[in-house]
């Protein structure tokens, strides 16, 4: 298992994660061995935004006895009441529900309370306004609640709470469908959308991945926008390497999806490789590097992705990203402009100029 730090919180956080929107379809037998064995591996994250209020249950059952090696992001907002999820700002049922949760999951203590799924300004007012915001600030208060999250679909809105200073973490929907303005949660332009990730790396707020196959969409070359499948591997790594991005989280049902994801980590860089996108990006979205490294290797020895990624950051604010850069063995400055990554660049990135910019960035 591979580890990523929240640098506002300290945590150290497995790069793939747990999502929940299909485990309360499972038995409890099978839902329980998954989650040990997912933990046995290494994977210490998960989210509780699930589909069916039993999966509280199977995650008490499961991790009674290890509550300490895991991190949960509990929603206060996400309604379970009729068994099923569903979503309100009713103070008096967001209290009810996370008794209900706490008592469920076996624990007197969430690590993430996330603000739930505001995804327009009504959103974010009418949870101030019902007093939900300010419980949660009171549970953290008392110690119950470690830390704040919040969860959206919408860059607008995120960049509107971040402005509170209040968060900590950040649930958000990454795929490539959704980055180059295809799907139900597409929402802002591909520029908003990769501001708001270098934002996030920039004031050291996590991101943990929600939607990273597009409800299985980007799987399937029948509902694939692209026309074309793209695979698990493929998604996952693509989500990992956007700024701010700590962890992704598949939905898992049984011990064989797990296994399957787990194998992420055996896999080659070429089943990883989502230079493909390149083919099919929208014409805005042309001409910007996403670090995907299909130029390497570089003849002159450069890391051209981060290195791109280390502008791109500093650019944005994020005052550690010229630090890492300088820790590079070989520098913008190095490019002796032979043309190989301006050629293999899926994006069509001028990446030989690109590297002039960084260097006099860097001087």
């Amino acid at each position: 298992m591979e580890y990523r730090i929240n640098r506002k919180t300290g945590d150290k956080i497995s790069v793939l994660g747990m999502g929940t929107s299909y485990i309360s379809e499972a038995s409890e037998k099978d839902a329980v061995e998954a989650l040990l064995f997912a933990h046995e591996n290494g994977i210490n994250y998960a989210d509780l935004a699930t589909a069916g209020a039993n999966t509280f249950g199977y995650y008490g059952k499961a991790f009674a006895g290890c509550r300490q090696d895991m991190y949960y992001q509990v929603h206060f907002g996400a309604n379970y009441e009729t068994g099923e999820y569903g979503w309100t700002t009713n103070l008096d049922k967001v209290k009810s529900q996370v008794d209900w949760m706490l008592g469920e999951l076996k624990t007197d203590y969430v690590d993430y309370g996330f603000i739930h799924c505001l995804d327009s300004e009504s959103d974010w007012q009418e949870y101030q306004g019902n007093g939900v915001l300010d419980y949660l600030l009171e549970m953290k208060r008392q110690g119950v609640v470690r830390h704040i999250g919040l969860s959206t679909h919408t860059p607008e809105v995120a960049n509107l709470v971040l402005n509170s200073g209040l968060i900590e973490q950040m649930m958000f929907s990454i795929n490539p469908g959704y980055d180059y303005r295809h799907g139900e949660y597409a929402k802002g332009s591909t520029d908003e959308r990769v501001k708001l990730y270098q934002r996030c790396e920039a004031e050291g707020i996590g991101i943990t991945v929600m939607k990273p196959f597009s409800g299985g969409q980007l799987l399937d070359d029948k509902t694939s926008p692209f026309g074309k499948a793209l695979t698990e591997y493929q998604c996952i790594q693509y989500a990992l390497d956007k700024p701010g991005v700590l962890t992704v989280l598949p939905g898992i049902r049984n011990v064989e999806d797990v296994k399957r994801l787990l194998g992420f980590f055996e896999s080659s860089p070429e089943e990883k490789d989502y230079s493909v996108l390149g083919t099919f990006t929208p014409k805005e979205a042309l001409g910007a590097c996403v670090y995907c490294n299909h130029c390497q290797p570089c003849p002159a020895g450069l890391n051209v992705g981060l290195m791109n990624k280390y502008y791109d950051l500093a650019v944005a604010g994020d005052t550690m990203a010229a630090n890492h850069y300088e820790k590079l063995t070989k520098h913008a400055a190095d490019c002796v402009k032979c043309g190989h990554c301006d050629n293999r660049c899926p994006f069509k990135v001028k990446q030989s100029e690109r590297m002039q910019v960084i260097a006099e960035y860097f001087s």
